[in-house]
């Protein structure tokens, strides 16, 4: 995995999966532009970009102070269903979709982008009309309204958060082949981060089931790694995929609904 040169963008830096993404893409000899609210520990990026990615024009603004020659995107920040479901899905896929077409004119030929979806987004394929009304949104004042029309309270929004990124993921594979860009995504199971708490909260039974099927929860250094090889041209042939990173969750998941188990 040689990273080494490469210009990566990493949103969410300053914590948990994003910072540790970051410091493994530094380490490996990248260039990271790290982009959060919050300043991500000193040493970390080489560079920092404060934005809000629930604001069209605090994206604006941060894909301009980004520039040209980019090679790699991660899109890793997001936020927890105790944040309200309008400002889940203004930041975990609005704001996610706007600053990643925003920056493709940005990018250079073979670029790569990595969208961190999750475990929560498996059953995507039972929610496709919703999905479709969320993928045809562009106004980001309207999501009440959707959420509304589509039954998405608080605890369901960061699931269809997950489930619209996969599909979005899915759709583009092909959207930049004739540049050699690609997009992925990367889906783990209940991760050890600031807002794993957040999570456990809201889910509440369901989460303390995931959570004794587990043998651990994830660590960021389970998922950077996956995430870094992504960015890396070894992974040039892999196109609109969603890889689980789970501990096996997914499988479990998959043979229980199969009778596999």
């Amino acid at each position: 995995m040689n990273l080494k040169g490469k210009n990566i963008v990493v949103t969410g830096a300053a914590s948990g999966i994003g910072a540790e993404t970051a410091r493994l893409l530094s380490a490996e000899g990248a260039t990271v532009i790290g982009v959060d609210r919050n300043p991500p520990a000193p040493g970390l990026v080489a560079r920092h970009i404060a934005a809000d990615l629930g604001e069209p024009g605090s994206i604006a603004i941060a894909a301009r102070e980004i520039g040209n020659g980019i090679d790699a995107l991660c899109n890793i920040a997001g936020l927890p269903p105790t944040r309200g479901r309008v400002p889940v899905l203004r930041v975990n896929f609005l704001g996610l979709r706007e600053l990643t077409e925003a920056l493709i004119p940005q990018m250079n030929d073979g670029a790569a982008i990595v969208n961190l979806a999750s475990l929560a987004g498996l059953g995507w394929p039972d929610a496709i009309p919703a999905i479709k009304s969320m993928l045809a949104l562009r106004d980001f004042d309207t999501v009440e309204a959707l959420c509304d029309t589509h039954g998405i309270d608080d605890a369901r929004s960061y699931f269809f958060s997950k489930e619209v990124l996969i599909a979005w993921t899915l759709q583009q594979r092909w959207t930049w082949r004739e540049r050699g860009i690609r997009m992925n995504c990367v889906s783990p199971g209940p991760v050890d981060t600031p807002i794993l708490g957040d999570f456990l909260q809201t889910l509440g039974a369901r989460a303390e089931e995931d959570m004794r099927v587990m043998d651990r929860p994830g660590r960021p250094t389970d998922i950077a790694p996956l995430v870094a090889f992504l960015c890396s041209d070894d992974s040039r042939w892999l196109r609109g995929t969603n890889i689980a990173c789970d501990g096996g969750m997914h499988s479990h998941v998959l043979a229980n609904l199969y009778g596999l188990s």
